[in-house]
């Protein structure tokens, strides 16, 4: 499994809307309102890193309202 964090910043007002529609992805696991330099940091768990960058690239940055992301994979 891959392990992944990716960290999204949200449109003025879009957080809670946003957190919804990202939890709903297959393969996220969690996403999480955060103070700080993003709005969002969602964990993903999949099989591969094409599944995450198909996440992060395809299916967050796809949302209306998603300004932008950044993924971290954990080494575990």
């Amino acid at each position: 499994m891959v392990t992944a964090f990716i960290m999204i910043k949200a449109n003025t007002g879009e957080a809670d809307r946003l957190q919804d529609s990202i939890e709903t992805i297959d393969g996220v696991q969690s996403a999480y309102i955060v103070a700080g330099d993003v709005d969002i940091i969602a964990k993903a768990q999949v099989e591969t890193p094409a599944a995450v960058k198909e996440i992060a690239a395809t299916k967050i940055q796809g949302i209306d309202g998603v300004e932008n992301t950044q993924t971290y994979i954990a080494m575990d």
